[in-house]
């Protein structure tokens, strides 16, 4: 085993090793007769009023526990009162919608299923549900808005877009917000698309659409008629990354596309953990906040009522 693979295969064993808090807990359901798990992190407070509900979802080889770690989504939901759900992939990984995806478990309904016990049990706001996720977790958010598009009102992908291979297959239900996260130089999901790395059999390979197109889908989908020039953001540091943003409007109801380029930027979360060596991941910008962002547009984006 190669050095780039032992440190993949590592991230996931130090991203679990992070202890639950005493006000998170860990549910389970019972999918096609496989035991599934997830963990759900409560916001303090709380006088049984809805609240925004946020999934985020582990890269491959990862596991939930850890995703606060290389998020501090924790702390963003705790600010804003959002319940934020992290599931467990079966053997560290999600059907994403790629042919290459060695098992074909049936996550969407893993992933509904766990959408209908949340909001059994807590008090959730319909029209604040996202979703988002890194890598093999955010390529798999771009199918969840495809497949799941009646119950997420906002699906954000970190380093991760649309299969290609499922392209043919997304006819999502209805608009729906879409923030896309993506480095330039992310050296496993490439920028411009193509052959997702594979760690010699570690990973899942396959080939995604370049951000540039998977953009471009989900403003069809949304029916957008206005962008906005590429706006470079103010630089906060020095960390070797610029990051810009372009916005497209005008949509049908309940539709957005908003595009962060992050130039210099790796296989990373925009704010996050630099949780390998550049050499083999690429940059972590600090010029923005993806988990801030993420949370804030939830909460001040609420899907338009009538429109589940």
């Amino acid at each position: 085993m190669n050095l780039v693979s032992r440190l993949v295969l590592g991230l996931g064993l130090v991203a679990g090793a992070c202890p639950l808090l005493a006000h998170d807990r860990t549910e389970t359901l019972s999918i096609d007769g496989q035991a599934r798990r997830f963990v759900v992190h409560l916001p303090p407070g709380g006088d049984g009023t809805p609240r925004p509900l946020l999934l985020a979802l582990h890269g491959g080889g990862g596991r939930a526990e850890g995703m606060d770690r290389l998020t501090s989504l924790d702390a963003q939901a705790d600010r804003a009162g959002v319940i934020v759900v992290y599931p467990q992939g079966l053997d560290r990984h999600w059907n994403d919608g790629r042919a290459t995806i060695k098992r074909k478990v049936d996550d969407v309904a893993f992933i509904r299923a766990e959408l209908d016990r949340v909001e059994h049990e807590w008090p959730v706001d319909p029209q604040r549900v996202g979703v988002t996720g890194i890598s093999n977790g955010g390529i798999f958010a771009e199918r969840l808005g495809c497949d799941l598009a009646d119950r997420f009102s906002l699906i954000a992908p970190v380093a991760g877009t649309l299969a290609r291979d499922y392209r043919p297959d997304c006819h999502p239900a209805r608009p729906l917000a879409v923030l896309q996260f993506d480095g330039t130089d992310d050296p496993i999901v490439p920028y411009a698309g193509g052959s997702v790395a594979s760690f010699g059999g570690l990973g899942e390979g396959g080939v995604v659409m370049s951000v540039d197109d998977t953009t471009a889908f989900w403003v069809q989908v949304d029916g957008c008629h206005a962008a906005s020039p590429e706006q470079p953001l103010p630089s906060t540091t020095n960390d070797g990354t610029q990051v810009s943003r372009r916005d497209w409007s005008d949509c049908r109801t309940g539709g957005a596309v908003v595009r962060y380029r992050i130039d210099g930027g790796g296989h990373t979360w925009p704010g996050g953990w630099q949780y390998l060596p550049k050499r083999f991941i690429g940059r972590t910008t600090h010029q923005i906040d993806a988990s801030a962002i993420v949370v804030d547009y939830l909460v001040s984006h609420p899907r338009p009522m009538g429109t589940r």
